[in-house]
């Protein structure tokens, strides 16, 4: 079975650019790259404050996209204000990945209460999907949260792995990982397809690949952007497909 498709988070890349007054990094210079070497998609998150994704890069980045590499997709992130649907609905990305940030959060550290949140989860997920955008909800790793997810009528969650990836200590691990597993398993069961992101690295990915086979996507910035730095972004793209067990040419 493939593993996972990498879709590449490039708000580090903004956030960089964003401490001066200039064009570079270039955002989408850098996100062609990432596809070039095989990346099947690229993900942005902005936020009401434009700290790392401004509004503009986020037709930018579709733009590229949709001229240089159409069988690619694009993923917008963000929590559900009528400002960021709006965006949602003018950029037109492949998939809209909801979270429940605050937008003062320096980043997403949770998921959705799906029950609490029901009567507004299902509108948003009727809003986007009836206009061709598929809809993920960033869900923490508990197969008790998957029936409140799927009674929204979005087809996707992205499970949060933050908890997996923060810990080293092995048997911790261990059990988040199995968490995240039956989270999986419970939402394939559901009719759901299954992403996954929050600090995965080169070295936590594969274990995660192995045990949740289920996992057709994983979203990843922080770490990916860290390693381009000592590899350079094609490089680092190919170590990064080949965690997710992609072959690699």
């Amino acid at each position: 079975m493939p593993g996972p498709r990498l879709s590449v988070n490039i708000n580090a890349i903004a956030a960089l650019r964003n401490r001066r007054d200039l064009p570079w990094p270039d955002v989408v210079g850098i996100g062609r790259i990432a596809l070039s070497a095989g990346a099947y998609g690229l993900t942005v998150h902005p936020r009401p404050d434009e700290r790392h994704i401004r509004r503009t890069d986020v037709f930018a980045v579709r733009d590229m996209i949709r001229a240089e590499f159409p069988d690619r997709e694009y993923n917008i992130e963000g929590y559900p204000s009528e400002d960021f649907l709006q965006l949602c609905e003018a950029a037109k990305p492949d998939q809209v990945t909801l979270v429940p940030d605050d937008p003062a959060q320096n980043t997403s550290d949770h998921g959705w209460d799906c029950a609490a949140h029901a009567a507004m989860l299902k509108g948003v997920a009727s809003r986007m999907q009836g206009q061709g955008m598929r809809l993920s909800l960033f869900l923490d790793a508990d197969p008790a949260l998957v029936p409140a997810a799927a009674a929204t009528g979005a087809r996707r969650i992205e499970l949060y792995t933050g908890p997996y990836g923060h810990t080293f200590d092995t048997a911790e691990k261990a059990k988040r990982l199995e968490e995240l597993a039956r989270t999986a398993e419970a939402a394939t069961a559901a009719g759901l397809a299954v992403n996954a992101g929050h600090d995965l690295t080169l070295d936590n990915l594969p274990p995660l690949v192995a045990r949740v086979p289920e996992i057709a996507e994983v979203s990843i910035g922080h770490a990916l952007t860290a390693d381009a730095l000592i590899h350079g972004m094609a490089e680092t793209i190919r170590l990064y497909r080949a965690a997710c067990g992609d072959p690699v040419s």
